[in-house]
């Protein structure tokens, strides 16, 4: 306790400045779920993306981001056994959020795109399990976060097949592909409307205090979608091209109508992204704040002084427009070629598939997810439309970041317990 009275500031000062270090990596490395299948099918270029990014990621986290949140995430450690000694939770969220920061700028370096929760997770759970207790650690939500390796990305991967395969049966495989786009478009713009609204009310209005019922959040999505159907009705019938034009021409011109889609959708997501991973940065650093000013006292969720928001937008901002290209590149270029159709199926799965999460309480990776996604497009053309050897290297990557940030977080823990000599 004379720790946190004597030290206080400079736990602040130093949890402030790694707490940056990881909002700027979970920007560099998870921009790529909202942008990386806009820049593979060629709808944006990375500086366009990267524009769009910014300003959408730093208004979900800033408008959306909470003014409460919750001081230990997922609920994966038992603040019982820090209550003797709060100081030890302050340490351990100290080297956490250092840890998780330093291998999410690794990773974004080498373009993996591996999950910022599951980053924060890992070191939470290492300096708990090694530094404190292993009963500490609540190990069914470990166990919940391993399954989901394999469940969500196989969740989005058939979601993202089924709307490939349908567009291709009812649009590109006919005689008429654009008058069949006139038809069958609009539907694929409510159900992309329906279902980015509700991830946008599900994961992006929660925190602003718009505590809408289930029933509230599904009759204004079930509103939206019907007007952007009609809209986008209104506006492709306004589409006129030449009679006689051959198929390929038709393609292109279906191609164009899915590339508009895309950009709204990878909009929408970087808002719901930018609302709710910046939690992975701001709720230990909100720990360490409310543990310092309340004299040691752990609560479970922290009322957020002025600075802290703007810093983790901020800090997602900054990662994404230095390393945000490089795992743009690996989700957009390297695991399938794109096309905006392919891009928009994606991108509409793995936004279902948050929804679906959500609403199940399934510990989800939006990264694993749209990775999934994109595989799923891919397998829809065959197995030699996939990047085996990129794939391999994601698959190591999400292994690894678990016991990573672990490792990193148990090191860093220990040395501040032997700078402050506890």
């Amino acid at each position: 306790m004379d720790i946190i009275n004597t030290y206080g500031l400079l736990l602040i000062i130093t949890a402030a400045v790694v707490g940056f270090l990881m909002a700027w990596g979970v920007g560099a490395n998870d921009v790529a779920n909202a942008m990386g299948t806009s820049v593979g099918s060629k709808a944006l270029t990375i500086k366009q993306a990267i524009l769009i990014a910014m300003v959408f990621e730093f208004a979900g986290a800033y408008l959306a981001g909470g003014e409460v949140t919750s001081t230990i995430r997922k609920g994966i450690i038992d603040t019982a056994y820090f209550i003797d000694q709060p100081e030890l939770l302050v340490f351990g969220m100290i080297s956490a959020l250092l840890s998780a920061g330093i291998w999410l700028a690794v990773a974004s370096y080498l373009g993996w795109p591996v999950s910022t929760t599951h980053s924060i997770i890992g070191a939470i759970v290492g300096f708990s399990a090694v530094g404190v207790s292993v009963d500490s650690v609540e190990w069914a939500q470990v166990g919940g976060i391993v399954a989901s390796w394999v469940i969500t990305p196989a969740i989005s991967g058939f979601i993202a097949y089924l709307i490939f395969m349908s567009a291709q049966k009812l649009i590109f495989d006919t005689e008429n592909p654009f008058d069949n786009a006139k038809k069958y478009v609009p539907i694929y713009m409510a159900f992309a409307g329906f279902v980015m609204s509700l991830v946008t009310i599900k994961k992006g209005l929660k925190h602003v205090g718009l505590n809408l019922s289930a029933v509230e959040g599904y009759s204004l999505a079930i509103g939206i979608a019907i007007g952007v159907g009609i809209l986008g009705k209104l506006a492709i019938d306004r589409i006129k091209f030449k009679e006689n034009l051959d198929k390929n021409t038709q393609f292109a011109n279906v191609e164009k109508v899915f590339a508009i889609l895309m950009v709204v959708t990878a909009c929408c997501m970087a808002f719901a992204h930018g609302s709710n991973d910046v939690a992975n940065a701001i709720g230990p650093l909100a720990a360490v704040v409310s543990v310092v000013n309340s004299g040691g006292e752990i609560n479970a969720s922290a009322r957020l002084d002025w600075w802290i928001l703007p810093l983790g937008a901020i800090g997602i901002v900054a990662g994404l427009a230095l390393f945000g290209h490089r795992v743009i590149k690996t989700i957009g270029n390297g695991i399938t070629h794109l096309t905006p159709s392919r891009g928009f199926a994606a991108e509409l799965a793995a936004a279902t598939t948050v929804v679906l999460a959500s609403g199940t309480g399934l510990p989800i990776s939006t990264t694993q997810t749209l990775v999934g996604a994109v595989l799923g497009v891919g397998m829809a053309r065959g197995i030699a439309a996939l990047n085996l050897g990129v794939i391999r290297n994601i698959v190591v990557s999400w292994v690894v970041t678990l016991p990573a940030g672990a490792g990193l977080s148990i090191v860093f823990f220990f040395m501040l317990k032997a700078i402050f000599s506890v």
